[in-house]
């Protein structure tokens, strides 16, 4: 089976506007890529890895290693964004990495103790500032997965 892949913003049809998509989640892997070789950044992850079935392997280099690991990890997604602008097979793996990223950090609201309450009726309550933070990974997830599916091309267009 044989993938076929674009560069999400030079799709056809009217898909221009996922530019200024790619380019903020460039900016923002950029941001929190260089954070997490930060001290504080490192120590303010270090519940949410710990905590997380998904990431919490990462506790066998201290907690300023496995801070640098998920660094260099955002700063290789950032990477990939940026050269997928121009190389279609790229512009889906970045996407797909991005994608990755914002579905374990959304996990962290399940998986991390303390985060989420649940109200009378049993309906959870965004209750704390951290929730609320990673609340916005949700859309950052959706905008991820737009440019996954923008990168890829459906096999009757292939052929």
């Amino acid at each position: 089976m044989k993938a076929y892949f674009r560069v999400a913003e030079k799709s056809s049809g009217s898909y221009l506007h996922l530019a200024p998509l790619r380019w903020s989640m460039v900016a923002i892997f950029i941001w929190f890529g260089i954070q997490k070789f930060t001290p504080y950044a490192a120590d303010a992850i270090a519940p949410l890895i710990q905590h997380s079935p998904f990431m919490s392997w990462l506790g066998v280099f201290g907690v300023r290693g496995e801070a640098r690991v998920v660094g260099t990890i955002e700063l290789a997604t950032a990477a990939a964004l940026i050269i997928g602008s121009a190389i279609p097979a790229v512009s889906a793996l970045g996407a797909a990495m991005a994608s990755a990223t914002f579905l374990l950090t959304t996990s962290f609201v399940l998986s991390t103790p303390g985060i989420t309450q649940i109200s009378p009726t049993g309906f959870p309550i965004i209750s704390t500032l951290l929730e609320q933070f990673l609340l916005k990974d949700v859309v950052l997830l959706a905008a991820c997965l737009t440019l996954l599916l923008a990168s890829l091309t459906p096999r009757s267009m292939a052929s």
